[in-house]
């Protein structure tokens, strides 16, 4: 059992033996990245200081409404200037196509972009007041353009078909033109032409008429009753 233990232990590898040299190797390559990253901390917070300095300048401009920084294709140092940007109280966006161009623009709050100026910055397009106000125009007379468009449908109306040529498939060309002479419309009885009323009393006559015929019903019915007033 011993011999066999032994020869299992014999025949595995044993461990690399370091010597000082790949200590010291290891211990310098260590240390170079620990100073490489001290460094490259050291020239974040620089940038940092730089870009706050240039924003202070920038707010303390009164005729300066934004502030385009140079392309930066480190993210790292975009977000540096956005952060910047918001302890500062500006609105900021970047723009441009990442790792190549990409840069970082800030605004005074009371100067926001509005969507078209964003979408222009982001089309890679310039933008200006001249600009702005054509935009604006156009979309004004677009505007009066679709109302007048819609005051046109909604005070037009054309039928689907002559309703002459419905009656005339229906009852024959003659007499369709006979109902369209007799449906005429009349200022004083509507649909029903004057020549064509048989009945040529005016109303206040009809309705004495109607009142005398009441009351002589009324009186034979009461001439009708027996005397002593039994049913």
């Amino acid at each position: 059992m011993a011999d066999l233990l032994g020869s299992i232990l014999s025949s595995m590898e044993k461990p690399p033996v370091v010597d000082d040299k790949q200590r010291k190797l290891a211990r310098e390559q260590k240390q170079k990245i620990e100073k490489q990253q001290v460094e490259e901390k050291a020239k974040l917070q620089r940038f940092r200081e730089r870009t706050q300095k240039r924003i202070e300048t920038f707010i303390k401009d009164s005729d300066e409404r934004r502030l385009q920084f140079e392309p930066m294709p480190d993210k790292v140092a975009r977000t540096i200037v956005h952060e910047c940007a918001e302890v500062a109280g500006l609105a900021s966006f970047s723009f441009g196509q990442d790792e190549v161009d990409r840069y970082v623009m800030a605004w005074k709050k009371e100067y926001a972009p509005s969507d078209d100026e964003l979408l222009a910055y982001r089309r890679g397009e310039e933008w200006n007041e001249e600009k702005a106000k054509q935009l604006q125009e156009q979309r004004e007379r677009e505007k009066l353009a679709e109302q007048e468009t819609a005051n046109m449908k909604s005070t037009e109306f054309v039928p689907h078909s002559n309703y002459k040529d419905k009656y005339e498939k229906l009852i024959g060309k003659t007499a369709a033109k006979d109902a369209a002479i007799i449906t005429t419309a009349n200022k004083q009885y509507g649909f029903v032409p004057s020549e064509n009323k048989t009945d040529k009393r005016s109303i206040e006559e009809t309705m004495n008429q109607i009142r005398e015929k009441k009351k002589k019903k009324l009186e034979r019915e009461t001439d009708a009753l027996p005397a002593d007033g039994s049913t």
